[in-house]
């Protein structure tokens, strides 16, 4: 087995009910390929965070042990993701006045301004994770993106900070330490999955990413090509599973099984009046659910969650903002009718979003189970990393088109009044199709 070199990279995302672990390397066309993939279930973790070292590094090691046996290559080094309720994130401004306002702005400007966000005040037991740039000001001038090599005296910066809890960053490098592996740098598990997923018209138009785990719903907020707000709900998938064992008094392995099989978001009608038997344990009987209960079980949590996210984009200001609307990705994203029922919560365009845009693997299904979004988003902003070194982390080897000049569909405009109704019927246009599920986006359970 080789060992890992300059030209490859690996990554660890460490979930609530699964760990992955992914290889990839770079080809000569800049291309980034999966060449090494191990997932196994996740065991000592909850909500995100590390509560049993010595059960979830014996989960790490499975699905790294998988990776290096597919790829060849030993992982000494890697990028891991980390995410769990601990995780806030605040905006900062910082600046620096330079000697003389007729010599050009170099990156040490630019990066003595990245170090002074390192000293901002934190709470007890806090750490800086990402010290992302959201745009610059010099000498009054505003929004711009890059400052290096324009002139001028005063140089301020706006930044987006997260924040971790020490205590859960120092057990989650543990768990990857005691497998012989160094941990290059901890990235918060929304920008992984917005690297994977999002475009950069996405982010231009403004986006919100809205990653369902298993125990977190990660968001992250896009807009001007930057990002603007994170946030980390403390529930996800499991909870549903706990709702629906203790809805159905059944246990917890049937109650997953049943979301996964038989669940979804939406009470449509092909569901009235049928019942699943779930097999009685311990010598008790079979029971029968229906599956309109366990949708009503279902649909609760899920509109929880809506709310969250909707208070999330409120708060942010954002609401109104969001031209590219919400993408969901993660796991729980493939419950079915999901998509309806957020774009019936929100009022915002909704879609899955999908790692299958920048990586290149022959590793069945990898790219197009929105489950791997973190993993795959973690490789590709290693990757950037490894390249840069930089002191933040962008939008990784993203192939995007060039620009070309577009051709528009021209045709007559509706009359003031239509216009006006299509207004008012919009959000009932939206449940309209949730009710009557003409739109099925993934049928993967």
């Amino acid at each position: 087995m080789e060992q890992q070199n300059a030209n490859i990279i690996a990554a660890i995302d460490v979930g609530t009910t699964k760990i992955v672990a992914l290889v990839g390397r770079r080809d000569s066309e800049g291309h980034i390929e999966v060449i090494g993939y191990g997932r196994t279930e996740s065991k000592g973790v909850r909500r995100g965070a590390v509560l049993n070292i010595e059960e979830a590094s014996r989960s790490i090691k499975e699905a790294v042990s998988m990776a290096e046996e597919q790829s060849g290559y030993k992982i000494t080094e890697a990028y891991v993701g980390i995410a769990g309720q601990h995780i806030r994130s605040d905006r900062q401004t910082c600046t620096k006045n330079r000697n003389s306002a007729n010599d050009p702005i170099t990156q040490a400007d630019v990066d003595s301004l990245v170090n002074q966000m390192h000293e901002v005040p934190t709470e007890m037991g806090e750490v800086v994770l990402h010290i992302l740039p959201q745009k610059y000001k010099v000498d009054g001038e505003d929004d711009i993106k890059n400052p290096v090599g324009i002139s001028g005296k005063k140089l301020e910066g706006d930044f987006h900070i997260v924040f971790g809890q020490m205590a859960a960053a120092n057990n989650l490098r543990r768990c990857v330490e005691n497998n012989g592996i160094k941990v290059k740098s901890l990235i918060l598990e929304p920008l992984a999955s917005a690297t994977a997923v999002l475009t950069s018209d996405d982010k231009e138009l403004g986006v919100a990413l809205v990653d369902i785990g298993g125990g977190t719903t990660d968001v992250a907020i896009f807009k001007n090509g930057h990002i603007c707000n994170t946030a980390v709900i403390p529930f996800g998938g499991d909870i549903i599973t706990s709702d629906i064992k203790e809805g159905c008094k059944i246990l917890e392995r049937q109650a997953e099984s049943l979301k996964v099989q038989r669940g979804q978001a939406i009470v449509t009608p092909d569901i009235k009046n049928i019942a699943v038997t779930i097999p009685g344990a311990g010598g008790l009987k079979p029971k029968e659910i229906s599956l309109d209960y366990l949708t009503m079980i279902i649909q609760a949590r899920m509109n929880e969650i809506i709310a969250t996210v909707k208070q999330i984009l409120e708060s942010a200001g954002m609401k109104e903002n969001l031209g590219a609307g919400v993408v969901l990705t993660g796991g729980g994203s493939m419950l079915r009718y999901l998509i309806n029922l957020f774009a019936y919560g929100t009022a915002l365009e909704v879609r899955v979003g999908r790692p299958n845009q920048y990586i290149k693997t022959e590793i069945k299904n990898l790219t197009t189970l929105p489950s791997n979004s973190t993993s795959i988003g973690l490789l590709m902003m290693g990757f950037e990393n490894n390249t840069a070194e930089g002191l933040g982390f962008g939008s990784a080897n993203k192939k995007d088109e060039p620009a070309k000049e577009e051709e528009f569909e021209i045709k007559p405009t509706k009359n003031e009044s239509e216009q006006k109704n299509k207004g008012i019927g919009f959000v009932k246009g939206l449940w309209d199709k949730a009710v009557d599920f003409m739109t099925v986006e993934d049928k993967e359970f």
